[in-house]
């Protein structure tokens, strides 16, 4: 899953692996020693089979020059206030860890590896400031190494991941696409282990959350959650975002859903990733990133069926899917998921209700008037049954849409009001229910909101209220 650096940071490395570093006169102003020295001429400017053969013969002394140990100081320890020498020698180290994998191995088994570095990753709130991005770097290159030479978590990563990953966040949270670019690269070369995924998610609003917004910007989508009319380019989707740049952000989430189990019911309340995505499909122009949407969808289906196959149909999932079906595809695993998603999806429609449908319409967090919400047959036939079942699940999802604004779409509100009054009227022995779940007093607050068609539904709700209390 190796990706070509960015090309912002490439630049850069070569142009600090050209520079003339003064190291004599660095040994004399006691900013590295003389055996630091001797160690990087010994690799620094040679071919890669010579630094391969030095530094294999002397593997000790290399991990010391970096990390530092019973030797003394790691050179960055020593030159830590030369700007020059600290950035030449964060390129050299990433250079030498990929040319000398024995050199990486030594390192990990270090006590503290990562120690001499970490403190550079801090240095400065610049983002553009060289020393941390070539400091991420290196670690990232480390790190990553060390989360697969064990099959057990390491103290070193847990302790090592969570700031690499505050330091990404802020490269994709940078309106320089280059940057964002670099902090989706990194990590995406992170998050190869459950352990790693696990910490990404533990973060997941300094980590995950700029991603999402910049998926929801590719999808054209406005802020009460509707899409636009946008149409995917060959330059990129909606708002400037670059195809390539979505593509890595569709690698990353891809890979955070190998922990569906943990991660999806959550990915589903908090970003409405099913209707994104759905979305994403019907606008997606290219197999690249059709494959990676299709896949990411599949992995969250298939580990969380009861929660979100409802989602996914009420959404019209299944219509997105025959229209996919329908154009000329090519890449074998994009068109095997499409058939397995596909069989899933229709196995699960046959077996769907009405109540199915208005379940899924509500868990998905935003309502419109389907069928179920004026039909008196429906709520004399479920409104025990949507009060019921899974503890109390529904109501507790209507409390929460209506403690929203909806400023963009009142529409939802009123249908949720609406809602509220027929399961008075159908079950009024639950009204405690229905007010401890805070249904009643939003209910009342909302009789003074600006939009009439809310005014209407909530005046009609509390009726069913006051004429239950009355009688009883």
């Amino acid at each position: 899953m190796s990706l070509d650096p960015p090309t912002y940071l490439s630049s850069l490395q070569n142009n600090i692996r050209a520079r003339p570093i003064p190291w004599e006169g660095a040994v004399r102003a006691g900013n590295i020693t003389d055996d630091h020295l001797k160690k990087i001429k010994a690799v620094d400017k040679v071919r890669k089979e010579q630094r391969i053969q030095t530094i294999e013969a002397d593997l000790s002394g290399y991990t010391s020059l970096l990390a530092g140990g019973a030797q003394g100081k790691s050179v960055l320890e020593s030159a830590s206030r030369r700007t020059d020498i600290v950035q030449y020698i964060l390129v050299l180290a990433s250079d030498l860890i990929h040319d000398v994998p024995s050199l990486a191995d030594a390192l990990v088994s270090h006590p503290e590896p990562y120690k001499p570095f970490l403190p550079f990753l801090h240095q400065s709130s610049n983002a553009e400031d060289p020393i941390p991005l070539l400091t991420f770097t290196f670690l990232t290159a480390l790190v990553s190494h060390s989360l697969v030479r064990t099959s057990k978590p390491a103290r070193r990563d847990d302790e090592a991941l969570p700031q690499l990953y505050l330091y990404l966040s802020t490269l994709t949270k940078n309106h320089d696409s280059g940057l964002q670019d670099i902090g989706v690269q990194g990590f995406s070369e992170l998050l190869r282990t459950q352990r790693s995924r696990e910490i990404f998610w533990n973060h997941r609003r300094e980590t995950l959350d700029p991603l999402v917004d910049t998926l929801r910007t590719a999808a054209g989508i406005k802020d009460n959650g509707a899409a636009g009319s946008t149409r995917g380019t060959e330059s990129g989707i909606a708002g400037g975002i670059g195809i390539q740049l979505l593509y890595r952000v569709l690698l990353v989430v891809w890979q955070l859903t190998f922990e569906s189990e943990l991660v999806g019911e959550e990915l589903q309340e908090n970003y409405e990733i099913i209707q994104l995505y759905t979305h994403l499909l019907s606008i997606s122009q290219k197999e690249k990133t059709t494959r990676l949407l299709l896949a990411t969808l599949l992995n969250l289906l298939s580990d969380n069926r009861t929660t979100l196959l409802p989602v996914a149909v009420f959404v019209r999932l299944p219509v997105q899917l025959t229209k996919l079906s329908g154009r000329h595809l090519t890449d074998e695993d994009l068109l095997e998921d499409l058939q397995t998603l596909s069989a899933m999806l229709e196995e699960y429609t046959k077996t769907q209700t009405t109540f199915d449908e208005y379940a899924a319409e509500v868990q998905s967090g935003h309502l419109r008037w389907s069928p179920p919400h004026k039909n008196v047959t429906f709520w004399k036939d479920n409104a025990r049954r949507i009060l019921e079942e899974n503890n109390g699940a529904l109501p507790k999802k209507l409390a929460e849409i209506l403690s929203k604004s909806w400023e963009n779409d009142k529409q939802v509100l009123a249908i949720a009001c609406n809602d509220v009054g027929h399961l008075v009227k159908a079950l009024p022995e639950k009204r405690t229910q229905m007010e401890r779940a805070g249904l009643k007093t939003r209910i009342m607050e909302l009789m003074a909101d600006t939009d009439e068609s809310v005014r209407w539904e909530s005046l009609r709700a509390v009726g069913e209220w006051l004429r239950y209390t009355f009688d009883g």
